[in-house]
């Protein structure tokens, strides 16, 4: 599915007459102009899956906040953006495919994923995982109380009393592990996080959807990555889902059918994947030590 058929960022003439009528000095940047007009980026058109690849600076980033500003998508962590954003994205110009908008009847779910999200679910999750520790270390300093030779039985004297009978009968009758373990229930440690990394991507994404992920690769393992690539490719083949993904990963950039387009080039272009400097990079670095796999 291609709900978002290209975007149109300023012009070279649209930055210069911004530039000409700004009255304002105490400013020392205007950004995110006068970045994409030195690149001789000035529109991107985009397949079912879109990958924008470059260096650290290339304005990838930039470009993804632009176009989920610009599109009204939904956003978890704030975007720290300039005096100047609003105003450079109201001169931008999206296009929507109309046979998508016909098909969904005008309305799908548009969301940008950044790292910040996926930071921030895992720190969630090492939080409650922090406190489980801590309540584990107790259960287990109520079991041997619990197991010493001074300790008293429960009396009951009202409906209060009956929860504390029950769990000293539990820790009478049960072993110290079973006993923790019971009392554990929900327990979060199911993952690491790189794991929480993928359980958040294929939780957060559904169908009939357009996404724009920043760099999905952060706190992935080479097998993770290879699994989001999967799980991504099916979601745009069969779940009609859009992507458009900021990204390093050669996993991320052999995706099929993806266009690519490598903001380090000027003008910016597309590209087939393996002649992206990255991959070359990486390409070299195991040319260089092949006898050593063999």
């Amino acid at each position: 599915m291609r709900y978002l058929k290209s975007f149109s960022f300023l012009s070279k003439a649209d930055e210069e007459d911004f530039f000409l009528a700004l009255k304002r000095t105490c400013y020392q940047t205007a950004y995110p102009f006068a970045i994409f007009p030195e690149k001789g980026l000035k529109k991107l058109e985009f397949e079912p899956v879109t990958i924008l690849c470059g260096g650290n600076g290339s304005g990838k980033t930039t470009a993804l906040n632009i176009i989920a500003e610009s599109i009204g998508a939904k956003r978890v962590s704030p975007y720290n953006k300039s005096a100047f954003f609003a105003e450079y994205v109201a001169g931008c110009k999206p296009e929507f495919d109309p046979r998508a908008l016909a098909d969904c009847e005008g309305g799908f779910n548009k969301e940008i994923i950044t790292s910040d999200d996926v930071f921030d679910f895992i720190f969630n999750i090492r939080s409650l995982n922090d406190g489980i520790d801590i309540r584990r270390e107790e259960l287990f300093t109520e079991w041997l109380r619990e197991r010493a030779p001074d300790a008293k039985q429960v009396k009951l004297s009202s409906m209060d009393d009956y929860e504390k009978l029950v769990q000293q009968n539990k820790r009478r009758r049960m072993t110290q592990s079973r006993y923790v373990r019971t009392s554990l229930v929900g327990n979060v440690r199911a993952h690491s996080n790189g794991e929480s990394a993928l359980l958040y991507f294929t939780d957060k994404i559904g169908e009939n959807s357009l996404y724009l992920v920043d760099e999905p690769e952060n706190s992935l393992s080479a097998e993770s990555q290879q699994k989001l690539a999967e799980y991504i490719e099916n979601a745009a083949r069969f779940f009609n889902c859009q992507f458009i993904i900021s990204s390093h990963s050669p996993y991320m950039l052999s995706l099929k059918g993806a266009r690519l387009y490598d903001l380090d080039l000027s003008p910016v272009s597309t590209v087939r994947w393996t002649d992206i400097a990255n991959v070359r990079a990486l390409y070299s670095f195991f040319m260089k030590h092949k006898n050593e796999f063999e």
